[in-house]
């Protein structure tokens, strides 16, 4: 990136020793609790911020609270990529942690880095406005159990992400059917599977939830479970072929450079361009080999796009036993979605009439930060849902303003940790390469013409995935950051998964600094 090199902000003040920079203290919002807002607390209360965590719930854990997990919910990544840098998770986790044990784990995390005092849990912020005073920062209208309430901070961390709010499609029907004794539930609200048995359950939806949640449906007793699915997609078991762990081929740098990334060079594109007809024959065969280890055809569930269009951050890992249901009828695949209900029906846009206790409607969640201003959300957000966002972490339009959490992907807990370590940096001035707004803006407009037209898979989730080029991103963040250590060796480097100990040698090897 061209531009300022070095820009510091005015009136910083030096002390001695290897924090010899000194910025001035912050009142520091973090809006959420979950695993973002944790890595922005800790980010900030180790440059001597002063932090407060607002938490709409009543514990944290975001996703991972109790309250808002389905039974059998597990990570996606193995546990060494699942993990901050400076705790990695118990020995006696098995690799993919069960959500119980992401909660403990997160909770430990909160305690041993003293955040538990400065989070305030039953409050939510209704809204925010420039601090009328006309001074730096931000003033939240909260509502507390003690009533509403309004406070101003210098600074605030957006860590809500993508997962906050539900996203229930409303279908005509429904009171006739709840009052006939159906439910209807978001997949976060199905927590006791005691609940399903003996019931006939349709589930809506075709993402990891939804085919966990139906197998366990399947576990649990139900009398029939179906799940009703727009378009089949590729689908990544934990081990491929039932023996090569998937984060040895999908998380590695070298599967990484298969993807032409954004800033291209003349020579990267010839590269590309000349193992173009390799990179297809790769990806043919583990079409073949996915196949035949899922059963897809017998399924009639092979996805009819090619896997290479559709990594991103909504690729699923297989949920053990799902296929092997639909192939013996334990589960019935019916692709359409709902139509509406009726007294103990769901009537499918196919026609088809399913008869239904309860529907559990696996829809994902609505992304947006609500409580911004409209006059913002306008700069935030393009018309075509795409965030304007530098690193996915800062608007150069949103002063006084952050978000970590939003770099969506499959290491979640080290995107987020990273970013939040980049933001506080952004915030006090003391990036190694502090970008102007100009600088900013120019960045962001080729990001978003390079997801519109060369990588529209980049485009989910309002432009917010960095899968598949994790290293890629956490290069860009670590080199802003002014890391002197970038690099394992080149074998590990390129044929091993992201790793949260060398992360941690990079974040430790750039300039340190303290606010006063």
């Amino acid at each position: 990136m061209a531009g300022a090199r070095g820009m510091r902000p005015v009136g910083r003040t030096c002390a001695a020793g290897k924090g010899n920079h000194m910025v001035d203290k912050k009142n520091v919002c973090v809006i959420g609790a979950g695993v973002s807002g944790l890595a922005a607390a800790k980010a900030f209360m180790e440059r001597g911020h002063v932090v407060s965590v607002i938490e709409r719930s009543h514990d944290l854990g975001g996703v991972w609270e109790p309250s808002r997990s389905y039974p059998d919910v597990q990570t996606q990544s193995p546990k060494e990529l699942y993990r901050y840098t400076s705790k990695p998770m118990p020995e006696a986790y098995p690799e993919w942690p069960k959500g119980p044990q992401v909660y403990a784990y997160l909770r430990d995390h909160a305690r041993e880095n003293g955040i538990f005092p400065h989070i305030r849990f039953d409050t939510t912020v209704l809204g925010m406005e420039r601090r009328a005073d006309g001074r730096k920062g931000w003033t939240l209208s909260l509502a507390t159990p003690e009533g509403e309430t309004s406070e101003d901070f210098d600074f605030v961390a957006i860590c809500s992400g993508q997962f906050s709010d539900m996203n229930m499609p409303a279908f005509p029907g429904r009171a006739d059917f709840e009052a006939a004794g159906g439910q209807v539930l978001h997949s976060s609200q199905y927590t006791d599977p005691a609940t399903i048995r003996g019931q006939r359950v349709t589930v809506l939806g075709f993402s990891k939830s939804a085919t966990d949640i139906a197998v366990n449906a399947v576990k649990s007793g139900a009398a029939s479970v179906t799940i009703v699915y727009l378009e089949s997609v590729w689908r990544i078991p934990y081990f491929i072929g039932g023996l090569i762990n998937f984060k040895r081929i999908l998380y590695i740098r070298a599967q990484e450079k298969m993807f032409p990334g954004w800033g291209q060079t003349a020579m990267a594109r010839l590269s590309h361009a000349v193992a173009k007809p390799f990179v297809w024959a790769n990806w043919r065969a583990l079409e073949s080999l996915l196949s035949l280890q899922l059963k897809l055809k017998k399924t009639g569930l092979r996805p009819k796009t090619p896997i290479e269009t559709g990594i991103n951050c909504s690729v699923p890992i297989v949920t053990p036993g799902f296929f092997d249901m639909v192939a013996d009828g334990r589960i019935e695949a019916i692709q359409g979605t709902f139509d509406r209900y009726e007294a103990d029906t769901v009537v499918l846009s196919g026609g088809e009439r399913v008869g239904t206790d309860c529907a559990i409607l696996a829809t994902g969640w609505k992304l947006g930060v609500p409580f911004l201003p409209e006059e913002y959300r306008r700069k935030l957000v393009e018309p075509d849902g795409q965030y304007r966002l530098y690193r996915i972490v800062a608007n150069p339009d949103l002063p006084d303003m952050g978000f970590v959490g939003f770099n969506s992907s499959f290491c979640t807990v080290l995107s987020a940790e990273l970013a939040a370590n980049w933001l506080v940096r952004y915030a006090d001035g003391m990036l190694e390469n502090q970008p102007t707004p100009e600088e900013m803006n120019a960045n962001i407009e080729m990001m978003l013409r390079w997801k519109r037209e060369e990588r529209p898979a980049a485009g989910v989730y309002g432009g917010l995935c960095v899968a598949p080029y994790h290293f890629k991103h956490f290069d860009e963040l670590i080199a802003d950051m002014g890391a002197t250590v970038r690099r394992r060796n080149p074998l590990a480097e390129n044929l091993s998964p992201p790793n949260a100990d060398a992360y941690a040698r990079y974040l430790k090897s750039a300039p340190d600094y303290r606010a006063a």
